[in-house]
């Protein structure tokens, strides 16, 4: 029962934006840290990129540029590994760190690693779950308010739709967590980085990482949320 027109639920809404702003705020923090260091190789981001796939035998991904910071990312489908203007030329040790485990990627793809695998298959289903999620649900309260049962029907399945991008974000945790172990060991075994620079990049990959777990803790609690609302609220007649 809501008091007054507070909903109490709403607390976990704030705890999760609360941690995703912490999560971000500390992203940020370690990648301009250590964006202003220097790494004693030299490398460039793309550099680092080539060697390291040059060094796995993986010879069919190409490294490119891509507009805006820190929308580094690896595409499966067309073979790229696309780095930010600010990773590319760049040879921080943030830099190195953020090309590496992008290649960490490539190298899943190329030795077919299981979650990723499977994080590729249901992109489709999340991303059409994500679209289509609030606006079914949002719908379905107002239908709902105004007495027609297909509301509820219509709100069940925009929280079933929501669950499917929160499936999608926890299935993407190990994917990450492991591209960041690959980029770790390839940046030791090729040499690219001493022991030193490799603890400074693993703060920049682990907070990296935080950023991950912060976005699957809300959209959780987010979905918590909605089943504390509406799972059991079934209109009686």
């Amino acid at each position: 029962m809501y008091y007054y027109g507070f909903d109490p639920t709403y607390i976990l809404v704030i705890i999760g934006i609360i941690i995703t702003m912490w999560a971000q705020g500390k992203m940020k923090t370690t990648f301009t840290k250590y964006s202003r260091v220097r790494s004693m190789s030299g490398m460039t981001g793309q550099e680092v990129a080539r060697r390291i796939l040059m060094a796995n035998g993986i010879f069919d991904v190409t490294v490119e540029p891509v507009a805006g910071q820190l929308t580094d990312h690896y595409d499966p489908r067309s073979k790229v590994v696309k780095l930010s203007e600010v990773i590319y030329n760049s040879t921080s040790v943030a830099a190195v760190g953020v090309a590496a485990h992008e290649c960490g990627h490539a190298i899943q793809d190329n030795q077919e690693y299981l979650p990723l695998r499977l994080r590729s298959a249901i992109v489709p289903v999340a991303n059409l779950g994500s679209t289509l999620s609030w606006p079914m649900i949002l719908i379905g309260i107002f239908l709902w308010s105004a007495g027609s049962y297909i509301g509820y029907s219509l709100v069940s399945i925009g929280i079933l739709c929501f669950s499917l991008a929160v499936l999608f974000q926890l299935v993407t945790l190990p994917v990450e967590f492991d591209a960041s172990r690959r980029a770790l060991r390839q940046l030791s075994v090729t040499g690219i980085l001493p022991p030193e620079e490799q603890q400074q990049t693993r703060a920049v990959l682990s907070a990296a990482a935080l950023t991950y777990v912060a976005a699957a803790a809300s959209s959780m609690l987010q979905l918590l949320r909605l089943v504390i609302l509406f799972g059991g609220n079934r209109r009686r007649d």
